[in-house]
């Protein structure tokens, strides 16, 4: 068994890369943002104030969450609702990264994720796989791009108008700074992972490029 960690910003095309890597080598993807989004909806939600850890604590004890594997590919659950596609919004992209800069989400989140990993072989995307949930893991990746590719995927992947690419890029870079700064467990690159610039290469070549790496760290 053997796992692999891939670490980068927001837009960096993480889980994108993960997922076609996953279902190439059939092993099992865990997209551990989805989780932060999670925690983050249901905060939106219910009107919970993203500064207020006290009340985050509480509220952490009141969500079930639930991740089911199939063929590959990960449903979440919120409190018995399949919120797969809900969290994909920007509001909730945003509403994760608050939420990440607290110790008890970040601690409740990465013992699930470490649980999930456990008996398989895995890849696991993140913003602190490589440095916190599987410092011991086989291969270790880190994405970037610029902020202006990343906002122009995200545009896409969201299906927004050219003339709102420039509140997405600023919405970026305070989610980098945010993710980068935070006290636990910030947004970095290990210093055993290997850096892939993603910004003038194809979603195909950065898949080829990390099996090929795969293929010289494992076998």
């Amino acid at each position: 068994m053997y796992s692999i960690a891939i670490d980068g910003p927001a837009g960096s095309g993480k889980s994108t890369v993960a997922k076609q890597i996953a279902k190439k080598l059939g092993i099992l993807y865990i997209d551990t943002g989805a989780m932060y989004r999670t925690v983050g909806l249901y905060c939106l939600e219910n009107n919970i104030d993203f500064k207020d850890e006290k009340q985050i604590d509480t509220m952490l004890q009141k969500i079930d969450m639930k991740i089911e594997l199939l063929e590959g590919k990960q449903e979440i659950y919120l409190n018995g609702k399949n919120v797969t596609q809900k969290i994909r919004t920007q509001e909730v992209g945003k509403a994760a990264s608050d939420v990440a800069v607290i110790f008890s989400v970040r601690k409740k989140l990465v013992q699930i994720q470490r649980n999930l990993a456990q008996g398989h072989s895995v890849i696991m995307d993140g913003r602190d796989i490589g440095t916190n949930v599987l410092p011991n893991a086989s291969v270790k990746i880190y994405l970037d791009a610029s902020v202006e590719e990343r906002t122009k995927r995200r545009c896409k992947e969201l299906n927004l108008s050219s003339c709102q690419a420039e509140r997405i890029k600023l919405e970026i870079i305070e989610r980098d700074k945010n993710d980068k700064n935070r006290k636990y467990n910030p947004l970095k690159k290990a210093e055993d992972a290997i850096l892939l610039d993603t910004s003038s290469m194809e979603i195909e070549q950065v898949v080829n490029k990390i099996l090929e790496i795969i293929k010289i760290k494992i076998q």
